[in-house]
C-alpha cells in the first residue's frame, strides 16, 4: 500500500488495522517491521495520500477498492488441521465488509488463499441482497522479504485474476490501471480468478522444492566428499535449470513456503490426487530432515554430548534483511539444543525481539545478546543460522581467542571462507562439504 501511494499520488490509500499500536508505529521512524528501503517509501507518501487508521468501519464505507490482507495461518484444529488454511479471519473480514458497506466495491484478495476461495467470498458478500454489488479480484503478492521494495518497484510480474464476466473484467481493469502507473503493461498478467489463486501456491511450492532438492543433495555430498557449491554451480549453469535458489542451507523458513505447500497438499488430497499430494508433502519432509540433520551433526561433532555446553546462534530470522522469524529453522534448532541441555545464546541484528516471543516458554534457558562478540565469550560452538552480511565481516580470530577449546563452527548458510576459519583454529562443519577439523 505504501508503494501504491508513493507511485500513485492521485489515489488516497488508507491502511486500516485493529492493532492500534502497529498503526501508531507505522507513522513513526520505527516501523513495526524491518524491511530495507521501506521507511523512505512510507515517508514519501505519509499524510499526503497514505494514511493509517484504526477506524475499520469508516474506511470500509468510504473505500471504492478494498485490499484484504488478513492472516491465513495453517489450521490447527478440526478437518484439515495441519494442512489447510484457517479462513476464520478472512471470513470475518468479508462479513464485516458486507455488513458495513453502503456502495459497490471491488474486493482484492491479497492474502494467500486456497483455490476457489474467491467464489466463497463472492457468495458471502453478495448474499444479503442490499442492492450493492461486490466484485472479487485475486491479486497475489510475489515479493520476497528482504528485497520487498525492489520487488515491488520492478516486479517480474503482477498477476490479476477475476471472473471472466463483463463486470469481472471491468473490475480487473481498474486494478490493472493502478499498477500501470509504474509497471510495464507486458508484465501485468490478467487471467481467471482460479488460475491467479493457484499460481501463488504453486510459485512458492516450486521455490521451496528447489531448496529441498539442493539440500537433499547436500547430505549426499557430505557422505561422498563432494562439494555442494561446486555441484550447484555446475547444474546452475544449465540454462534449463538456472542458478537461483540453489544455495544449500539449514532449510527454508518464513510465513509462506510450508503453509502454502501444505495447502496445496490438502487441495490435492481433496480432489483424490494422492500421489501429487505425497510428492509436494515430501518437499516439507526434506526440509524437516535437513533441520534435524544439522542438529545431529552438531551433537556428533562435539563428542556426542552438548549438555551444559554454551552454543551461540548467529542469526534467528529465517533469512537476512528481515526481522521475521516465522517458521525459522532457528526455532527448531534451539528447541532441540535445549532438549540436549545445551546453554543457548542468540544474537541477531533485527530479530531478537521476535526470538524472545518465539521462545517465551524457554527464556530462562536462553540468552539474548545484540553484540556477537559478547555472545561468543566462553562458547563451545557457533552455529550460523542467518546469512547476514555482518557475520561475514566479524573478527573470527578475536572470537576464537575468547571461546572454549576445541572451538566449533557450524556454517548453516555456507557464507564463510571455511579454509581461513579453519586456519584460525576452528573445527569447521559446512553444509554439503567435508568438515575441516584439527583431530
Amino acid at each position: 500500500m505504501a508503494m501504491i501511494a508513493a507511485k500513485c499520488p492521485q489515489y488516497k490509500v488508507t491502511v486500516a488495522d485493529i492493532n492500534a499500536q502497529k498503526i501508531k508505529a507505522w507513522q513513526t521512524e520505527k516501523l513495526p517491521i524491518y524491511e530495507p528501503g521501506l521507511l523512505e517509501v512510507v515517508k514519501k507518501a505519509l499524510d499526503r495520500n497514505l494514511f493509517f487508521s484504526t477506524d475499520i468501519e469508516g474506511n470500509i464505507k468510504t473505500a471504492d477498492i478494498i485490499f484484504v490482507s488478513v492472516n491465513t495461518p495453517t489450521k490447527t484444529y478440526g478437518g484439515g488441521a495441519g494442512k489447510t488454511a484457517d479462513l476464520q479471519y478472512w471470513e470475518k473480514t468479508a462479513r464485516d465488509i458486507v455488513r458495513i458497506a453502503e456502495s459497490d466495491k471491488i474486493i482484492i484478495e491479497k492474502s494467500t488463499l486456497p483455490v476457489r476461495t474467491a467464489e466463497a467470498m463472492e457468495r458471502i458478500l453478495n448474499a444479503k441482497n442490499k442492492g450493492i454489488h461486490f466484485d472479487v479480484v485475486s491479486n497475489p503478492e510475489f515479493l520476497a522479504e528482504g528485497t520487498a521494495i525492489s520487488d515491488l518497484e520492478n516486479p517480474d510480474r503482477v498477476l490479476i485474476g477475476s471472473r471472466e464476466t463483463e463486470k469481472g473484467r471491468k473490475a480487473r481493469e481498474e486494478i490493472v490501471e493502478i499498477y500501470a502507473n509504474w509497471v510495464p503493461r507486458d508484465r501485468i498478467i490478467t487471467c481467471d480468478v482460479w488460475s491467479a489463486e493457484l499460481s501463488k501456491l504453486v510459485a512458492n511450492a516450486f521455490l521451496a522444492q528447489r531448496i529441498s532438492s539442493i539440500n537433499s543433495i547436500s547430505a549426499l555430498c557430505e557422505k561422498t566428499e563432494a562439494d555442494i557449491k561446486k555441484v550447484a554451480r555446475a547444474i546452475g549453469m544449465d540454462s534449463r535449470i538456472g542458478s537461483k535458489f540453489l544455495n544449500a542451507s539449514i532449510g527454508f523458513g518464513g510465513s509462506c513456503f510450508r503453509k502454502d505447500i501444505l495447502n496445496l497438499v490438502y487441495i490435492c488430497e481433496r480432489y483424490g490426487l494422492h500421489e501429487v499430494a505425497q510428492y509436494w508433502e515430501n518437499v516439507v519432509k526434506i526440509n524437516e530432515y535437513q533441520e534435524g540433520r544439522f542438529v545431529q551433526k552438531m551433537i556428533h561433532a562435539m563428542f556426542n554430548t552438548i549438555a551444559h555446553k554454551r552454543i551461540t546462534l548467529f542469526g534467528f530470522a529465517f533469512k537476512a534483511n528481515t526481522g521475521d522469524t516465522r517458521e525459522s529453522p532457528a526455532i527448531y534448532v534451539v528447541r532441540k539444543l535445549l532438549e540436549e541441555h545445551a546453554r543457548v545464546v542468540i544474537t541477531d541484528p533485527e530479530a531478537l525481539h521476535n526470538a524472545e516471543q518465539d521462545l517465551k516458554d524457554s527464556r530462562e534457558y536462553v540468552e539474548f545478546e545484540t553484540d556477537p562478540y559478547k555472545a561468543t565469550q566462553h562458547a563451545h560452538a557457533i552455529a550460523i543460522m542467518t546469512e547476514w552480511e555482518l557475520y561475514k565481516t566479524l573478527d573470527y580470530k578475536k572470537i576464537f581467542e575468547n571461546m572454549e577449546k576445541p572451538a566449533f563452527l557450524f556454517d548453516g548458510r555456507n557464507i564463510l571462507d571455511h579454509q581461513k576459519i579453519h586456519e584460525i583454529g576452528f573445527n569447521v562443519y559446512p553444509i554439503g562439504k567435508s568438515p575441516l577439523t584439527h583431530f
